[in-house]
């Protein structure tokens, strides 16, 4: 799938530019109430850009996995799963079989992190593990290799750690102005304590709704990579039944949250990770419906392609398709 890998190193960059923004924005403001320094808060939101940006992209994968709380296994621990990991790596053609995560953790879930196809994890909550069958368990991680082969990890990761810088500036600027400090000697000569007045509640309306408008720009297209790593799913395991019946099952226990999930993280998983139900309106979303997730896959009846999953997918959204043409021509 060039077209969708090439398209997720797009994205990462853009996602990079557009938080980067926010980001600067926010410093903007920080800087102007905070320490009476537009220049300086455009500095300092500057630096935490950069700093981040590096961050997400070297070590993004082992903040996500150490704020999930997954402990890496060896093979020796569990055989079976990871006997799984590696027929799907190799399904998949993956240079590096990915490194193997157990989350001690009840709930139905697992996610996928790293940079590249040599640089991955996948991980699985014991209360998942515990679950599957053997066809099951290939369903949930062929769909995880499946976000890693397709790029999806790198763009999750710096994402992620953005949002995260975004959500901690943001809480923290508006805390101090609440509690009302900051720097209380800006210019207020020539008259301009009404003009002063408007940036104050532009900048407290920015901060307050930023983390917002940074997790909507994240969200706006995790979902489509849900539906590419099913369609990966089922083109690798031969049998789109095993990650259909997999989902129902993470569907009965929706209502039993990962304990360490967080906004930022919630993306990655497989499922929405806050024992919700899915939000009403989709673009609120974190994740496709489970249902129709699942009517795709059983749509495609015992045709394990990509055109098979593409069509299944356009009869359910109005001939709209997600699979990338590239890769139904050679599917």
């Amino acid at each position: 799938m060039w077209e969708q890998i090439k398209s997720n190193r797009l994205r990462s960059a853009v996602l990079v530019v557009f938080m980067g923004a926010l980001l600067l924005a926010v410093g903007y403001f920080i800087g102007l109430y905070l320490i009476g320094s537009w220049q300086g808060g455009l500095a300092i939101a500057a630096v935490v850009w950069a700093v981040m940006g590096l961050v997400a992209f070297f070590q993004g994968d082992s903040i996500l996995l150490g704020v999930s709380k997954a402990r890496k296994i060896g093979k020796q621990d569990d055989p079976a799963l990871y006997n799984v990991v590696e027929e799907m790596s190799l399904a998949a053609g993956l240079p590096k079989i990915p490194d193997v995560y157990i989350i001690d953790d009840p709930a139905l879930n697992a996610f996928a992190t790293g940079r590249d196809p040599k640089k991955s994890a996948v991980a699985i909550t014991a209360g998942l593990r515990a679950k599957l069958t053997r066809d099951e368990l290939q369903g949930v991680m062929a769909h995880e290799i499946g976000h890693i082969k397709n790029r999806d990890v790198m763009y999750m990761s710096i994402a992620s750690v953005m949002l995260g810088a975004i959500v901690i500036l943001s809480w923290y600027a508006t805390r101090v102005m609440f509690l009302g400090g900051g720097n209380r000697n800006r210019n207020n000569s020539g008259g301009g304590g009404a003009g002063e007045m408007i940036i104050m509640v532009i900048g407290l309306l920015l901060l307050i709704l930023a983390p917002l408008f940074a997790q909507l720009l994240y969200l706006a297209t995790s979902r489509k990579r849900e539906y590419l790593a099913d369609a990966s799913s089922a083109l690798y395991t031969r049998y789109p039944e095993g990650l259909a019946s997999a989902l129902e099952k993470m569907a009965t226990s929706s209502g039993t949250p990962v304990k360490a999930a967080n906004k930022a993280t919630a993306p990655m998983y497989i499922i929405n990770p806050f024992g919700k139900k899915q939000a009403v309106n989709a673009w609120a979303s974190t994740h496709p419906p489970i249902t129709e997730r699942v009517r795709i896959l059983r749509s495609m009846g015992k045709n394990d392609s990509l055109a098979a999953y593409e069509q299944a997918y356009k009869q359910l959204h109005n001939g709209h398709g997600v699979v990338p043409k590239s890769a139904l021509k050679t599917s």
